[in-house]
């Protein structure tokens, strides 16, 4: 009988060629994932963004002016993830916070002057990553890609 190991090791798994990695879905994303954010962390470390930080800006310029909770729904992230990321992305001057002028007890998030000065450089770098990423597929296989980790993220 065969039996699939998802337990492998990071060192046990980077000394084997790709026919020997586990047959494991939770362990094939993982690698993505790892690879993907690697890739991206370097892209951006010259800005002196995480990935997160990113993210974060990516949707504010996608709708300035919504919540933390509200950005927390589009970006798919609690609220305490998010918290500290928008507490030192403005102290960093990469976001600002505005109170709501209806409701005192609320604040608005806006991308800085500084973020809004970089935005073509942060999405094409954004965009860069992404085409290295799925340099390989054909343009097919690329939408199937997409589709199936929108599949998982949803389901």
């Amino acid at each position: 009988m065969n039996y699939i190991i998802c337990s492998y090791t990071e060192d046990v798994w980077m000394n084997k060629n790709s026919s020997d990695v586990p047959d494991c879905t939770v362990f094939l994303l993982g690698k993505a994932y790892q690879k993907a954010h690697s890739d991206f962390k370097k892209q951006l470390k010259p800005f002196g963004l995480t990935n997160m930080q990113h993210l974060v800006l990516e949707g504010l310029w996608y709708e300035e002016g919504m919540t933390a909770s509200e950005l927390g729904k589009v970006l798919i992230l609690d609220k305490a993830t998010l918290s500290g990321v928008l507490d030192r992305m403005v102290e960093g001057g990469w976001i600002v916070k505005k109170q709501d002028p209806e409701d005192k007890r609320v604040n608005r998030l806006f991308p800085s002057v500084k973020a809004n000065q970089m935005k073509s450089e942060l999405i094409d770098a954004r965009k860069q990553a992404n085409e290295k990423l799925l340099a390989d597929f054909n343009p097919e296989e690329q939408i199937l890609f997409k589709r199936l980790l929108k599949d998982l993220i949803w389901a």
